[in-house]
């Protein structure tokens, strides 16, 4: 029998939102994972806070939110509240009821700025690998790094010339070359500089961000954004080893490995890294008579290599998913923002890995 068209819609609904979401729904393993994290991170949210005063968005909300444009890659934020007026599911994550308002896009905006000068990112990707390591996942010795290039939010054409360009050996070219990029700065966002990866791109206003995988469940232990610069990739390195690993490692000569792509064969990284009693695992030059590749016979001959180097592609999905995620150009200005905004998007990255990681994750309950 045809069913009738109606027209009249119902006035009340007995069905909840936590009805509403499939039991098997990925979003709730993520959304219970990323309160989780939260939970750890309550102390450090609540510092960012006046004790008196109108209450504001609450903290949790705004990164769940944040969280929700990352995963599903919403353009904007106005387009990320327009999804919440109307997408169940976004409510739900973000823990609106259907009856509460949505915020103004401006009054979210001016709240993320808050969550950006408190470094919640950054806190937010450190409690989700808190979690991982308590679940034994992440590897304490086997490591690989790479870097990307992110496309700034500024047009080449908003470049003009410095009005104090460094001199001579103080530019940002190897062994402080003066390049182009030294010599302009973008209206739009000064701190964006015009870079290329390889001699076959064009230069565009870019960021590098870089990030420090472990090797056993290819999550990422450290993350940052620099200023786009020929040594910026093994200086980053460098930066994010001593930041993540601890003293052990040093009673424990050759035991950490680090793999890397030819694009770190810089003597000034291997020296760092042997300094540290890190095996470094970086690829070689394999075409004609090239003196860059500066690995020794026995860092050669190491066994680990092979290994090293076969894990090493897993981090380039790494880059893959958080540049279809919104980070293929940045909708943010600033070295600082764009950092925030990179290690938020790798904190997704990590919880959305954690999902598959950890199958027996409970539901949320609501």
């Amino acid at each position: 029998m045809r069913g009738e068209d109606k027209r009249q819609s119902g006035m009340f609904s007995y069905v909840t939102l936590e009805q509403r979401i499939p039991a098997d729904h990925p979003a709730r393993k993520i959304r219970t994972l990323a309160d989780q994290a939260l939970l750890h991170m309550d102390r450090e949210l609540g510092e960012l806070y006046a004790a008196t005063g109108r209450p504001s968005i609450a903290p949790e909300r705004l990164l769940r939110a944040l969280l929700l444009q990352v995963l599903y890659s919403v353009r904007s934020e106005r387009q990320l509240m327009e999804q919440l007026d109307y997408n169940l599911l976004f409510r739900w994550f973000v823990g609106l009821e259907m009856d509460d308002a949505v915020w103004d896009v401006t009054v979210f905006t001016k709240n993320r700025e808050r969550l950006i000068s408190g470094e919640a990112s950054q806190q937010l990707l450190r409690a989700v690998l808190d979690q991982a390591r308590e679940q034994q996942l992440l590897s304490e010795e086997h490591f690989t790094v790479d870097g990307t290039l992110i496309q700034a939010w500024a047009a080449a054409r908003s470049f003009t010339p410095r009005d104090n360009p460094p001199g001579p050996g103080q530019g940002s070219g190897r062994d402080g070359e003066v390049l182009l990029r030294d010599k302009v700065e973008s209206r739009t966002d000064p701190e964006a500089r015009l870079y290329r990866k390889s001699k076959v791109d064009r230069s565009l206003p870019s960021y590098l961000g870089h990030a420090l995988m472990e090797n056993r469940s290819g999550l990422i232990v450290a993350a940052e954004v620099s200023l786009a610069a020929a040594d910026a990739e093994a200086e980053a390195a460098v930066t994010m080893l001593d930041r993540t690993l601890s003293g052990e490692h040093q009673r424990r000569p050759g035991r950490i490995t680090l793999g890397a792509d030819t694009g770190y064969q810089q003597e000034r990284l291997l020296r760092a890294l042997r300094e540290r009693h890190i095996a470094p695992h970086v690829s070689e030059y394999v075409k004609g008579n090239l003196p860059k590749n500066g690995l020794s016979g026995e860092e050669r001959a190491d066994q680990r290599r092979l290994t090293s180097q076969r894990k090493r592609k897993l981090i380039e999905k790494v880059f893959a998913w958080a540049k279809a995620s919104g980070l293929r150009q940045v909708k943010m200005r600033g070295l600082k923002r764009v950092d925030w905004f990179y290690r938020l998007t790798i904190a997704a990255y990590n919880l959305v890995r954690l999902r598959r990681l950890l199958p027996a994750v409970p539901a949320q309950a609501g």
